[in-house]
Order: C-alpha cells, then sequence, then structure tokens
C-alpha cells in the first residue's frame, strides 16, 4: 500500500429528487383521502351532527395526515423505493379506515346525526 486510499463507500440512498417525487405522488393520493373525509364530513354536517358525529369523523379528516407523517419518518432514510413501498402501506392502512368510517357512518347514523322533529 504505497500511498493509495482506500475509495469511499458508494452511498446506497437513491437521488433526493426521486425520493422527491415518490412524496410528491403519494401526497397527491393522500390529500386525495383527506379531501373525501373533509366532503364526507361536509355533507353530514348538514344533517346536524351529534357531538360524537364531529369527533369521529373530525378523525377521518386527521386521520390520513397522521398516516402520511408518520409512514414519512418511517421511510425518510431509506432508499426511493423503500419510501414508496411505506407509502403504499401507508395508503392501505388509510383506505381500510375509509371504508370502515363509511361502513360505520351508515350503519350508526342515528349515533353520529341529530334527529329534528
Amino acid at each position: 500500500m504505497t500511498g493509495t486510499q482506500a475509495a469511499p463507500a458508494a452511498s446506497t440512498g437513491s437521488p433526493r429528487w426521486l425520493s422527491g417525487l415518490v412524496l410528491g405522488l403519494a401526497g397527491l393520493f393522500y390529500a386525495y383521502a383527506v379531501w373525501n373525509a373533509v366532503a364526507h364530513l361536509v355533507s353530514m354536517a348538514q344533517s346536524g351532527l351529534t357531538g360524537l358525529g364531529w369527533v369521529i369523523l373530525l378523525f377521518g379528516v386527521v386521520f390520513p395526515a397522521l398516516v402520511f407523517v408518520f409512514a414519512y419518518a418511517i421511510g425518510k432514510r431509506r432508499g426511493a423505493g423503500a419510501l414508496a413501498l411505506v407509502m403504499l402501506a401507508g395508503l392501505g392502512v388509510v383506505a381500510v379506515f375509509w371504508l370502515s368510517l363509511i361502513g360505520y357512518s351508515i350503519l350508526n347514523m342515528s349515533d353520529l346525526v341529530t334527529v329534528a322533529l
């Protein structure tokens, strides 16, 4: 070894623009979930919501944003492929939650909406 240095380890991460693209595209899908939850909240609020109705439907608005932040925290130090998989898994969780919320709001309408006489 006559004055040669070892080559630095190659970075295994993806380019920042690729991770940013994955994050931006996933953000659009999460924003769509928030938009649907807001639309559902507004349509239900026209009938008059109970306190429980406000809590449940407002949590439906906040939940996709929480999942997005959590998925970003898990995938931010990984490559673009792993970040995409984590964001996709988070979207799956949001979709299951959304279907559960819709089912609950249909089956338990009397608990969420005040009945006007």
